[in-house]
């Protein structure tokens, strides 16, 4: 781990400590490290000298930030990055959220979407040892033209890590209805679509509604059918489905073949994204409730919470 690296750790440890008044153990369960790391990690901040009357530190700031949207929304996982790091910063926190996911000791199931933020997490990533999980897709790994989606996050994952992977063999926007259904009633499909439904953490990017949404720059739907979503209201999308402001799923015509996300109790779908274009898709999906994490810079944040 970087110098820079352990630095933020024992920030983020430090303000647990002395800013949210959390105990050691309050602290190791939400950094999902052990008590005495804890520990340690908050000596290290003092003997670095960034505890003083405050966290002498430009992370105390996302933290407080974090923990007022956790508590304004009602969210289970908030990260907020600071804004300078662009698509790298939120992709580290993402790379870090599914390294420790992936370091649990009892097996588990991570679902995980496609897209450019996720993408960029697992260039991120460090290998990871984890024979006792499993990894789904929640949605197609198939481009228009037949060939491997350029942004897949499975497959590239798959390389890190020793858990077994099930990707989804369907285009993230099947040609009809038809071709839809019959995609996912195959055999090895509908097991996928299974094992998302019942995944215990998942990850997905959150797409925006217009000329440069993603879906339309990558060919999965053409300028027509993204000028009636915006017509209808759309702001932003999931794994494929559009959704209102208020985070209502805009009607659809049975073309998105993706898996539905997670509906078990306790199940955690962390959303990851930020940007001026990308506001209100991130307000709808938490209004709707589609997500119960999210992962995002200073800016979004700041606006999140004065809107």
């Amino acid at each position: 781990m970087s110098h820079d690296k352990k630095l933020d750790q024992a920030a983020r440890a430090a303000w647990l400590s002395y800013v949210a008044g959390r105990t050691q153990d309050e602290i190791a369960q939400e950094m999902g490290v052990s008590r005495q790391t804890a520990q340690r990690l908050v000596a290290q901040a003092l003997a670095a000298g960034i505890v003083r009357v405050r966290i002498d530190h430009p992370l105390a700031r996302c933290l407080d930030l974090a923990s007022r949207i956790r508590d304004r929304f009602g969210l289970h996982f908030c990260e907020v990055v600071p804004a300078e790091g662009g698509l790298a910063g939120i992709g580290m926190a993402v790379a870090a959220l599914i390294e420790r996911e992936l370091s649990r000791e009892g097996p588990m199931t991570l679902a995980i979407g496609t897209g450019r933020t996720l993408h960029a997490a697992v260039g991120q990533m460090s290998p990871v040892d984890c024979p006792q999980h499993r990894i789904v897709s929640l949605t197609g790994n198939i481009a228009p033209d037949g060939s491997t989606a350029y942004y897949n996050v499975l497959f590239s994952l798959s390389v890190l890590v020793t858990a077994r992977s099930f990707p989804l063999t369907v285009p993230v926007i099947a040609a009809t209805r038809e071709e839809c259904e019959a995609l996912q009633r195959q055999p090895g499909n509908a097991r996928v679509i299974e094992m998302a439904r019942n995944a215990d953490t998942a990850l997905v990017g959150i797409g925006s509604v217009g000329s440069d949404a993603p879906l339309l720059k990558d060919g999965f739907m053409q300028a027509d059918e993204m000028a009636a979503l915006v017509s209808a209201g759309g702001v932003g999308e999931i794994i494929g489905r559009a959704y209102d402001r208020d985070g209502n799923f805009l009607p659809s015509d049975g073309r998105v073949a993706s898996a539905h996300l997670p509906q078990r109790p306790g199940a955690l779908v962390v959303g990851a994204a930020f940007g001026p274009d990308k506001f209100q898709a991130i307000r709808g999906a938490i209004r709707g409730g589609m997500i119960g994490g999210l992962i995002t810079d200073v800016e979004t944040a700041d606006w999140l919470l004065a809107n």
